[in-house]
């Protein structure tokens, strides 16, 4: 079965007739299988699956139930204390109601209690392969599969020019800033926190910022600024399936003074 979904007004979709707001989530939930939402429909995602994060509003699939949501892929997430990267995934009630309420776990252990107030929970995976289940009770559970590669995520490899100004990636295809400048971020219409990736070579790198593409860097474009958001990023430059290279940056409070 398809699934079509078309671009929606959020002030016009959250002030639509109670009725057939009511309809059309009955037939979201009526779905027998995992749907998985693509980045083209993010702005619908955060306007009805409430409670889904920013982080997670890329791509994630809706379970069998159609009450409960997973990332459909892997990303890497920092430590807010340490900033060291690790494998994770959100898991949570999709559009919960009042009462709503499920507990998430990990391949077979609980790990976090969600609800309407509180509707997701950042999982973090192990290596090999990961099952995550959210379970709203004894009969209605969703479960996510996910596999992790060992020091998938692991920035432990990378290494430093002698001045500390430069960090290059332990696979040797990129490098990176370490502090951030400031510029004027034209799609944002404001000056922002920046970092320079360079590809070290004539590789074909994907770069992504916060598990969001960005930018493909080749012969032709060899680096390009990262635009910094506040809090903790996570950039990262794919050679394919042969690599992944990784930076976590500091946006502080994702503005800057320019100079």
């Amino acid at each position: 079965m398809r699934l079509t979904i078309r671009s929606i007004n959020p002030v016009n979709r959250l002030s639509a007739n109670p009725v057939n707001r009511r309809t059309l989530e009955e037939k979201e939930l009526r779905m027998n299988k995992t749907r998985i939402l693509r980045p083209g429909v993010a702005a619908f995602v955060a306007i009805v699956a409430l409670g889904v994060s920013a982080w997670a509003a890329t791509t994630v699939q809706v379970g069998a139930s159609g009450k409960t949501y997973a990332s459909s892929v892997v990303q890497c997430a920092p430590d807010p204390t340490t900033g060291v990267l690790s494998p994770a995934v959100e898991a949570g009630l999709f559009n919960p109601k009042n009462n709503a309420k499920a507990t998430v776990s990990l391949n077979g252990t609980p790990v976090a209690t969600v609800t309407i107030d509180n509707p997701f929970a950042n999982v973090r995976l192990a290596d090999g392969d990961n099952t995550v289940v959210v379970a709203i009770n004894k009969k209605t559970a969703d479960s996510y599969a996910f596999a992790v590669r060992p020091g998938e995520c692991s920035t432990s490899g990378n290494t430093f020019s002698a001045d500390g100004t430069l960090e290059y990636a332990a696979s040797g295809k990129s490098y990176a800033t370490v502090t951030p400048g400031c510029a004027w971020n034209a799609a944002t219409g404001q000056p922002q926190p920046y970092v320079h990736l360079f590809d070290n070579g004539t590789y074909l790198l994907n770069v992504s910022v916060n598990g969001v593409p960005l930018t493909q860097l080749s012969a032709t474009r060899p680096h390009t600024p990262v635009f910094l958001s506040a809090g903790l990023n996570v950039i990262s430059a794919a050679n394919g399936t042969l690599s992944i290279d990784y930076y976590v940056r500091d946006g502080g409070n994702g503005m800057c003074t320019l100079p």
